[in-house]
């Protein structure tokens, strides 16, 4: 599988990364037990079995010229009421038109992932990946009510094979995570 993700500008990041370290306090299920190296706060666009020839070009093109966006970060809800706990974005019409571009450019590749399709995908930041929606009231109250604000700076893509992570923004190295 091959992903293409959106990374957060450090202060959206360091808010996301708190909130993961008080669900794990708290007890509740938390992304900040993710113990991968490349585990870090991000949205992703798309996912696909792979890219077509010449798309991760594409794609770095795309993206170096789309970035920053603005990040807006709206309510914490639980996704199909059993699943993620995320951090809803407030879809920017500048992330709705890279969302919808990255799309063109993977059109003819193989195995997409339907959650992320246009018309389906929930821009989000994940929190925690299996959650119970009984937990969402505490969640919340742990995980803060703000709406931070931030930007997307950065561009990668992953590939489940090798476990690795390609920056899609050349114009600037991947921000440590």
């Amino acid at each position: 599988m091959r992903t293409v993700e959106l990374l957060c500008s450090p202060e959206l990041e360091g808010t996301v990364r708190a909130a993961w370290h008080r669900l794990a306090e708290a007890g509740l299920p938390s992304l900040a037990r993710n113990a991968q190296p490349n585990n870090r706060p991000h949205l992703t666009l798309a996912s696909v079995e792979e890219f077509p020839p010449g798309a991760e070009q594409r794609l770095a093109d795309l993206c170096a010229s789309a970035l920053p966006l603005p990040a807006r970060v709206d309510r914490v809800a639980v996704l199909d009421g059993s699943a993620p706990l995320v951090w809803l974005v407030r879809p920017a019409p500048q992330l709705i038109a890279l969302h919808g571009a990255v799309w063109d450019v993977l059109a003819e590749a193989p195995g997409p992932r339907p959650w992320h399709l246009p018309g389906r995908w929930i821009p989000h930041l994940s929190l925690a990946l299996r959650f119970r929606d009984g937990d969402r009231r505490r969640a919340r109250a742990v995980a803060g009510l703000d709406r931070p604000a931030g930007e997307f700076v950065a561009a990668r893509s992953y590939d489940s094979d090798t476990r690795t992570v390609s920056d899609l923004t050349p114009a600037g190295p991947l921000l440590p995570g």
